[in-house]
């Protein structure tokens, strides 16, 4: 229920991308730890409670123009854009949570938006059919994408 009372709003990434930087840390996921069925099950509950579509973000258009994506969407959150949302002090933050150590060791390294690096992974045999749904969902959002 606390989902109508926010404001909405989805960060996606291309399944191939996101498998091969989860293998990375840990060999064999499930289906749910990626987060892509989820993504389109919130997706429809809030299209079905609010008739509107949220502002759905790439992470692959952010990486090729930052600024623009940003302005996008805060735009569509209602929110002012400053350009001190294109960079960032080096290092974790107390903010990023329990997990930052595990999973934000590249962005900590950071202080901007680094450009977009196609990746050419290949997809394990045995996460194919994982892959395979997590593309669907991604795809069901990726339609409705902000450009």
């Amino acid at each position: 229920e606390w989902l109508g009372a926010v404001t909405n709003c989805f960060l996606i990434r291309d399944p191939r991308e996101v498998i091969a930087s989860y293998i990375k840390k840990r060999e064999d996921p499930a289906l749910p730890d990626l987060g892509f069925m989820q993504q389109a099950e919130i997706l429809d509950f809030v299209r079905t409670r609010t008739g509107s579509i949220p502002p759905i973000v790439d992470a692959k258009d952010v990486l090729e123009n930052p600024e623009r994506m940003l302005r996008l969407f805060c735009e569509a959150v209602g929110i002012e854009f400053s350009e001190s949302m294109l960079s960032w002090p080096r290092g974790l933050r107390q903010t990023d949570g329990i997990w930052a150590g595990h999973w934000y060791g590249e962005v900590a390294k950071t202080t901007s938006f680094q450009p977009y690096r196609a990746r050419q992974a290949k997809v394990p045999a045995h996460l194919r059919e994982i892959y395979d749904r997590c593309r669907e969902s991604y795809e069901r959002l990726y339609e409705y994408r902000l450009r």
